[in-house]
C-alpha cells in the first residue's frame, strides 16, 4: 500500500510515507522494535527504517505489521573537532559494514555502504556543530536531514541554512524529514515521502539517491513541475509558500499574514537571465501550512 499519488516531474508515482531514522533498545531507544513497528503502522506509515547506534537490527524477521522494514544503522567515525559523525546508513545489514567504525575515517565509512549497495545522510549537522564545509567534505553522501525531532529540544531540529549553503556551493543533495525515535515525545513530527514505483527496498533507495522526495512536517505535494524555466506545482492548502534559490534571490508566492484563501498551488517563470547557471544553482519550494508545519520539496539543479 502507499499513501496515494504525485504527478512527480512527468512521472506519476506512489507516494510512501516513511520514518528513516529510529532507535530502539538494541540501541539507546526507550522501545522494544516490536513496539516501534506498532507505534507507526498505527500512524499509517509505509516505509520503517531501522537504524540504531552502531547495531543492526534483523528485521527480516519482524512481524512487519503491513510496514516495509529497511534495514540500516546509524555509525559513527570520528569527525571534525574531534566530534562523531552520525552517519545514516540505509540498506545496509550486519556484515555489510562494522558497527564500530573505530580506527575508520568518515569518507572510508560512506564508501563502505557505498560498496554494500547502500546510501548514506549526514544527521543532523547543527546538533553535530557541523557547518556545510564539514558536510561537503564526504563525498558520495545523498543529502542530510532538513528536519530533526529529537533534536527540538536544544532548538537544533532545523537544518535549512546549512541545506541551502551546500546547494548555493553546488553540492547536489536532498534533504529527509525524521523523527530520530528515542522516546514517544519524539514521534510522528516529521517524515520523508518518497516516491516511487513501488515499496521494494531497491526502489525505495533508488528513489532516495535519485531525489525523487520530499521532506514534510504535514503540508503534501501533489504535483511538481519544471520545463522550460516554468516552475509549477500543487500542494495542500499553505499560509507561506516561497520558491527558493541560492543568495540573495528567492520568490514570495504567499505571505503568511495575508487573508483570504490560502494558496494551493504555483506557477513562477524564471527569467532567462537569472536561470543562466552562474546566477542560479538550484530551486526548491518551502510551505508553510496554517499551523506553522513545513514542507521541502528536493531541489531543481540549475547548474
Amino acid at each position: 500500500m502507499s499513501s496515494g499519488k504525485i504527478d512527480f516531474y512527468g512521472q506519476e508515482l506512489n507516494v510512501y510515507k516513511s520514518c528513516l531514522h529510529t532507535h530502539s533498545k538494541v540501541s539507546d531507544g526507550l522501545f522494544t522494535p516490536e513496539e516501534v513497528i506498532r507505534l507507526y503502522a498505527e500512524k499509517g506509515y509505509d516505509v520503517l527504517a531501522f537504524t540504531d547506534h552502531r547495531r543492526y537490527n534483523p528485521v527480516e524477521t519482524y512481524d512487519s505489521r503491513g510496514l516495509r522494514l529497511l534495514s540500516g544503522v546509524e555509525l559513527h567515525p570520528e569527525g571534525p573537532f574531534g566530534r562523531a559523525w552520525h552517519l545514516l546508513s540505509l540498506g545496509v545489514r550486519e556484515g555489510d559494514v562494522p558497527g564500530d567504525t573505530t580506527g575508520m575515517t568518515a569518507q572510508e565509512v560512506v564508501d563502505a555502504v557505498r560498496r554494500a549497495g547502500g546510501i548514506v545522510f549526514a544527521a543532523h549537522p547543527y546538533w553535530c556543530g557541523f557547518q556545510h564545509e564539514h558536510v561537503s567534505s564526504l563525498r558520495g553522501i545523498s543529502g542530510i536531514e532538513v528536519w530533526n525531532t529529537s533534536c527540538r529540544y536544544i532548538g537544533k531540529a532545523y537544518n535549512m541554512q546549512i541545506w541551502d549553503d551546500l546547494l548555493m556551493r553546488g553540492n547536489r543533495l536532498g534533504a529527509l524529514a525524521v523523527d530520530d525515535t528515542h522516546r514517544d515525545l519524539d514521534c510522528f513530527f516529521g517524515w520523508t515521502m518518497i516516491c516511487s514505483p513501488d515499496d521494494g527496498e531497491r526502489s525505495l533507495l533508488s528513489a532516495l539517491e535519485g531525489g525523487r522526495y520530499y521532506a514534510t512536517q504535514g503540508p503534501e505535494f501533489y504535483r511538481l513541475k519544471w520545463e522550460n524555466g516554468v516552475l509549477e506545482a500543487e500542494f495542500s492548502p499553505c499560509a507561506e509558500v516561497i520558491v527558493m534559490s541560492s543568495a540573495s534571490t528567492g520568490y514570495m508566492v504567499r505571505r503568511p499574514e495575508e487573508e483570504g484563501e490560502l494558496a494551493a498551488s504555483l506557477r513562477i517563470e524564471i527569467p532567462r537571465a537569472l536561470s543562466e547557471p552562474e546566477k542560479l544553482k538550484y530551486l526548491r519550494i518551502q510551505l508553510r501550512d496554517g499551523e506553522g508545519r513545513y514542507a521541502w520539496s528536493m531541489p531543481i539543479h540549475l547548474a
